[in-house]
């Protein structure tokens, strides 16, 4: 079965720029567009305040409005759209699960008070088994050219393998579709002094230091990708600092920044881990959140 490329929308600009966002990678990966909008109907008493019927009309035509505009911008697009009753959390996670991957928008409110992601987002991202990617409403399509890369995160610790594997996968992925380069990241840091034994230090003198060590861990990580897409150029960037700090610092002038998700959750739900946090408040380029292979 074919996975659609689906995109929440809800009439803002941000949601606008998604849908663009997702035309033009569907486009580019030859797949269908999906266009869904998740409405319930809220009674008020109000005499102002519009029946269902109403509302769900209003609901249709924001779907079909954004239709219209993926085939007008892209001829030969196949693109699909629904008005689904229900939860919007619940509607965009069991869309995930059928999608290649969901894309959703993201508020701007400037570099320094940064990006919002309401509470539907962020519980979409924590939730989803799929990929999701989110985009700011001013996003632009010249932002995806110009030589400009996709960054990726490479975590470093023992129980990342899945996380990394399925980052890295999406990173390069994407990268094809688009002819660009990646440029793959791992922060590290010191360990704290009790952390150290013998036997420790004497494998990180056969190491040749700290970062020597962590970029032959890059290397190790990125060496089935090389194999598998040889026409995609990579960058190796091992630098020291928090995670969260490397990868900001690195993605400030990328088309696409990727990062991991740990399946972890809390008693309040799931959550989306620091470093992705960071990245999808903080960067200006669309940020996509991958869950564990």
């Amino acid at each position: 079965m074919t996975r659609p490329i689906t995109v929440g929308v809800d009439g803002s600009p941000e949601s606008g720029a998604a849908a663009g966002w997702a035309a033009r990678e569907a486009v580019r990966r030859g797949l269908p567009l999906r266009i869904v909008h998740a409405w319930q109907w809220q009674s008020y008493d109000l005499v102002v305040a519009a029946d269902r019927g109403t509302q769900e009309a209003w609901a249709r035509e924001l779907v079909r409005t954004a239709e219209r505009t993926a085939a007008e911008r892209h001829h030969g697009l196949a693109a699909t759209g629904e008005a689904v009753e229900g939860d919007t959390v619940g509607t965009l996670v069991a869309e995930a699960e059928r999608a290649e991957l969901l894309v959703l928008g993201s508020r701007g409110h400037g570099a320094l008070v940064g990006f919002l992601l309401g509470s539907v987002g962020q519980q979409t991202v924590a939730d989803a088994v799929r990929p999701v990617v989110l985009v700011r409403g001013d996003d632009e399509p010249a932002a995806e050219a110009g030589g400009r890369e996709i960054v990726v995160g490479q975590h470093g610790g023992p129980d990342d393998s899945t996380v990394s594997a399925a980052a890295l996968r999406f990173a390069f992925e994407t990268a094809a579709a688009r002819s660009a380069a990646v440029r793959a990241v791992r922060a590290w840091s010191l360990p704290p002094v009790f952390a150290y034994s013998p036997a420790s230090l004497h494998l990180l003198d056969e190491a040749g230091g700290f970062e020597p060590r962590e970029r032959t861990a890059l290397e190790e990580a990125l060496k089935p990708w090389r194999a598998r897409f040889p026409d995609v150029a990579v960058t190796g960037h091992v630098e020291m600092g928090s995670a969260a700090q490397v990868m900001l610092a690195a993605a400030a002038r990328a088309q696409l920044a990727v990062v991991g998700r740990r399946s972890s959750r809390l008693a309040v739900g799931g959550r989306v881990g620091s470093v992705a946090h960071a990245l999808v408040h903080h960067v200006p380029c669309p940020v996509a959140v991958i869950p564990p292979s």
